[in-house]
């Protein structure tokens, strides 16, 4: 594909030299003419696009991008995916059952509510029960009828007990078919360990995926799902298991692309940030004023502004009234006036460009942002907004990989990185390190992209990877 794109040839498909399916052969069976050919297409092919892509990264100023960061970062997640991480069997075990005890709980509770038994995997069952039984109203249709999908439910969630029990029911579910079991599947036969595969271009923002197991979306906001990390140990008793994370870094970005003194002031004087922004939102005088509820909704505000979250989006998550939402948008705005700049400048930027920066320069383009199409239009404003913030932290853990990863090698170190999820990374230590890999990984983290706000790294040890978060 990237011969036809940039150099419109299409190169000889190994299919036609070997076939497929049961046809199948191997390549020792081939022809030697037509093997030679095949093989010196491969290599001039793959000079011609070197020299052809290295011109256009150059065209985008994105040389530096991949020098720096992407092309030192192989190496890195090679030695981490090749190490592997020890996962206890007999503990995924336990929690299968105490698992498989909230699924039971949940279709009893499910088909109490609902007054019959029926397929609760069925979205069509579900959507007959819901509006036939229950009389009530789904927001979304789908080509063959009513959608049951996770945000419709969340509508549904104070209307009607039943939706809330399907959300805990689909998410136990889900814990055990792809974490409980998956993981299970995933210990290597040889090493006794889970080798995940990183991927550094599938994610538009910059910041790293996994698959085989994916390890990115270990739901943490319940127990059942934090407890799937105790499954995660050293390797022997020599060593224990260290999680550093990054503290609040993308509201930390946010206060340094935007500038506002406000914000800035808040992280300088080391202020819950949360606390802080209910105190001017709510008009109140002392923090102690600042009931748990007020910070939660400061909350949903911070993190849903780096989202390009409307006044809709912050109603339904607060559930509020929309004009309720606006007012409090509103005075986020007139508390932060800075970071309503910060907003519409980079609305505008993407207006004008077609794409969005990080610090570091990596883009993302938006071919949708002039789009005639409100919603379509909105969306991509949406993804301009959040790009630069989460492609700057993304960018920063990438970064305080490959030095931590350097240091490591010329200390000749024992202790191993062994996973990066999100704004934390999980390293195996051995025990008479432990401190010298503290000093480490604080210093690299914190030091990756200077901001204009004190980074901050939340660091833990422990026996599995649940302690040490």
């Amino acid at each position: 594909s990237l011969s036809e794109k940039w150099l419109k040839y299409r190169p000889i498909s190994i299919k036609e030299l070997i076939g497929k399916g049961k046809d199948e052969k191997t390549m020792d069976e081939v022809d030697v003419e037509l093997v030679s050919e095949y093989a010196s297409e491969d290599a001039d092919v793959t000079l011609q696009l070197y020299h052809r892509i290295n011109y256009e990264l150059a065209k985008l100023n994105q040389t530096k991008l991949c020098e720096e960061i992407e092309f030192p970062l192989i190496k890195v997640l090679g030695d981490m995916e090749f190490e592997g991480i020890s996962v206890d069997g007999k503990v995924l075990k336990v929690l299968d059952k105490e698992i498989q005890n909230y699924i039971e709980k949940y279709e009893g509770k499910i088909y109490e509510e609902a007054g019959e038994k029926f397929n609760i995997n069925s979205p069509a069952q579900l959507a007959k029960i819901l509006t036939e039984k229950l009389h009530l109203e789904l927001s979304k249709k789908t080509k063959t009828g009513y959608s049951t999908d996770s945000s419709v439910l969340e509508e549904l969630r104070y209307k009607h007990p039943i939706a809330a029990s399907i959300l805990e029911y689909r998410m136990m579910t889900k814990l055990k078919s792809t974490y409980i079991d998956g993981l299970m599947k995933s210990i290597s036969k040889r090493t006794g360990r889970v080798h995940t595969s990183f991927n550094q271009i599938r994610a538009a923002t910059g910041r790293l995926s996994s698959v085989n197991p994916n390890l990115q979306n270990i739901p943490i906001r319940t127990e059942a799902g934090r407890n799937i990390r105790k499954a995660f140990i050293p390797k022997n008793d020599e060593y224990e298991i260290l999680s550093a994370d990054y503290s609040q870094i993308e509201l930390r970005v946010m206060a340094h692309y935007s500038g506002d003194e406000n914000f800035i002031s808040a992280f300088k004087k080391n202020r819950d940030i949360h606390t802080e922004t209910a105190m001017r939102v709510f008009k109140l005088k002392s923090k102690d004023e600042v009931t748990p509820n007020r910070r939660r909704k400061a909350k949903e505000v911070n993190f849903g502004i780096i989202y390009g979250i409307g006044a809709f989006g912050l109603a339904t998550r607060l559930e509020i009234k929309n004009s309720e939402a606006k007012e409090i948008i509103n005075r986020y705005f007139t508390e932060f006036p800075k970071v309503y700049e910060y907003l519409e400048r980079t609305r505008k930027f993407a207006r004008d460009n077609g794409y969005v920066t990080t610090l570091k320069g990596r883009r993302r383009y938006l071919p949708q942002i002039n789009n005639n199409n409100n919603a379509v239009r909105n969306e991509a404003e949406r993804m301009a907004i959040n790009m630069p913030i989460q492609g700057t932290a993304a960018d920063m853990i990438k970064i305080a990989m490959i030095e931590i990863h350097k240091v490591f090698k010329e200390k000749k170190l024992k202790s191993q990185m062994l996973l990066q999820v999100h704004d934390e990374l999980v390293f195996e230590v051995y025990k008479p390190e432990i401190e010298e890999v503290k000093k480490i990984v604080l210093r690299e983290m914190k030091n990756a992209i200077k901001l204009d706000v004190p980074v901050e790294v939340e660091i833990g040890t422990g026996k599995n990877w649940y302690e040490a978060h």
